[in-house]
C-alpha cells in the first residue's frame, strides 16, 4: 500500500506569515490555485484509487481539480486535520518566535503542547493511525496494493514521515514539507519504505507500486526476486 502525502497548496495565511491552524475560511492564494490545477498533470496519470483529505478549506480546494480528473469523491478525515495550535492560531510567525514554547517546538517537539490546543505527540499518533487504517481498508477493498492520496498539512506530514523513517518525533523538524509537495510512503507487513520526501517536481515517476514477482520461466529484476516487504541488498536497481 502506497500513500502520497500531499500538502495543500500555498494559502493566504502562508503569504501573510500567520499560523492558520484550524481557522475557518483560509483559502488558497493565486499560486496555490495554480498548484492545485497542476496536480492532475503531476500525479493524475498514476492509478490513484482514493483521496482522503483534511476537513479544512485549503485542502478541499487543493484536491478539487485532481478529484474531478480522476472522478473520485474525497473522503474527509478529521484525524489528518491541521494541528490545533490553540491560542497560537492566527498569530504572526514573527510574534510566535519570541514565545518560550517556540524553542521547545524546535528542539523537543515531543514535549510541545500548544496553549488551549494539542500536543505534537498526539498529532503524530492520530495521523499515523488514520493513514495506517486507510491503508488496511483500501488493501482489503481492492484485494492488493493500492496507491492513494492523503491531502493534509505540513506538521502532520512531517510527523507521519518521521514515524515511517523510524526516527524520534524530536527530529521531525529536519523534514521539510513545502506547499503542494508530496511525500510518498509504501507500507508493508514488515516496514514502511519512504520513497519521496518534499517532492515538488513536475511529475512523479510511475514506479511507486511494488514490482510484481516474475512468473515461471520469466527473468525478474532484483526487486522482483525479493518479497515486497524486504529491501534489496545493495540497493534498488531503479
Amino acid at each position: 500500500m502506497t500513500v502520497i502525502l500531499l500538502r495543500h497548496g500555498r494559502s493566504t495565511s502562508n503569504t501573510a506569515h500567520t499560523l492558520a491552524g484550524r481557522s475557518e475560511g483560509v483559502d488558497l492564494d493565486d499560486r496555490g490555485r495554480e498548484q492545485a490545477q497542476q496536480l492532475a498533470a503531476r500525479i493524475g496519470s498514476l492509478p490513484i484509487r482514493a483521496i482522503v483529505r483534511s476537513p479544512l478549506l485549503r485542502c478541499e480546494r487543493t484536491v478539487e481539480p485532481l478529484a474531478a480528473a480522476l472522478d473520485l469523491t474525497p473522503i474527509v478525515d478529521e484525524r489528518i486535520s491541521e494541528v490545533d495550535y490553540g491560542t497560537w492560531t492566527g498569530r504572526k510567525i514573527a510574534e510566535l518566535v519570541k514565545e518560550p514554547l517556540w524553542s521547545v517546538v524546535q528542539q523537543q517537539p515531543s514535549a510541545a503542547v500548544f496553549p488551549d490546543g494539542e500536543g505534537l505527540a498526539h498529532v503524530q499518533a492520530r495521523a499515523v493511525a488514520a493513514v495506517r487504517e486507510h491503508d488496511r481498508r483500501l488493501a482489503q477493498q481492492h484485494e492488493g496494493d493500492v496507491l492513494w492520496v492523503a491531502c493534509t498539512h505540513g506538521d502532520v506530514i512531517k510527523a507521519v514521515v518521521a514515524d515511517a523513517l523510524g526516527t524520534h518525533l524530536d527530529s521531525f523538524q529536519r523534514i521539510t514539507a513545502d506547499p503542494a509537495s508530496v511525500s510518498v510512503i509504501r507500507y508493508t507487513a514488515v516496514r514502511p519504505f519512504v520513497i519521496h520526501v518534499n517532492h515538488t517536481g513536475d511529475q512523479l515517476t510511475s514506479g511507486l507500486l511494488p514490482k510484481p514477482a516474475p512468473t515461471d520461466g520469466q527473468a525478474g529484476s532484483a526487486e522482483g526476486d525479493v518479497p515486497p516487504e524486504d529491501a534489496v541488498v545493495g540497493g534498488s536497481t531503479g
